[in-house]
């Protein structure tokens, strides 16, 4: 796959300035003020698969606990060994924009049609996607689910629709709907906030 090529076409088609908030060394901005979620703070991993909800349990990018979404977790190893662990593809789109001098090494993402808890990661290579179909999805308006097996992203398409790719087609997907799915979470969050304040005001 052109993974590289995919990445600067959706860049530029999304018109996500990705060059000025260029991930650094992880020793680079440690005290710099620059976000954390933009830098991996953490030691190069070669085997990131061991242990990864341990090593990675939070999202870097939105917060969300990986345990309780591994349904839709991803895990992307680039070339230095620096590793994101992050909830969804949306926020998988996020490190691999911000990481766009890093050359992917791996990627994996869960089978969900597994019945295990957490599910199962693989190489994204070997995952067929669902997308669009009426499943809900962490972070996302519309749905992008991986499957193992052929047979069984079939069995969901014909109960709730949608359309099959491979991962190069979900991720196309989630940097168009990037703009609307910010959006919405901002809505989400600040609606949240409002309610929070509501509340600690005295009776």
């Amino acid at each position: 796959m052109k993974r590289r090529d995919l990445l600067k076409l959706s860049l530029a088609a999304g018109g996500l300035a990705a060059g000025n908030a260029r991930a650094q060394p992880a020793s680079a901005c440690s005290v710099d003020g620059t976000p954390a979620q933009f830098v991996p703070k953490k030691a190069p991993d070669a085997n990131p698969l061991q242990g990864e909800l341990e090593k990675y349990p939070k999202c870097p990018y939105c917060g969300m606990d990986r345990k309780e979404h591994h349904r839709t977790r991803m895990l992307v190893q680039y070339g230095d060994d620096l590793v994101d662990g992050v909830c969804s593809i949306h926020c998988l789109s996020l490190s691999l924009g911000l990481n766009i001098d890093r050359e992917p090494k791996d990627i994996w993402g869960p089978d969900y049609g597994s019945a295990e808890a957490p599910c199962p990661l693989f190489p994204v290579d070997r995952l067929i996607y669902l997308i669009g179909a009426d499943l809900k999805h962490a972070m996302t308006r519309r749905s992008k689910h991986s499957f193992a097996s052929s047979d069984r992203a079939k069995e969901f398409q014909v109960k709730h629709g949608g359309s099959l790719g491979r991962f190069d087609d979900a991720l196309r997907e989630s940097y168009l709907d990037m703009a609307g799915d910010v959006a919405v979470i901002r809505r989400n969050r600040a609606e949240r906030r409002r309610r929070a304040a509501e509340q600690k005001k005295p009776g």
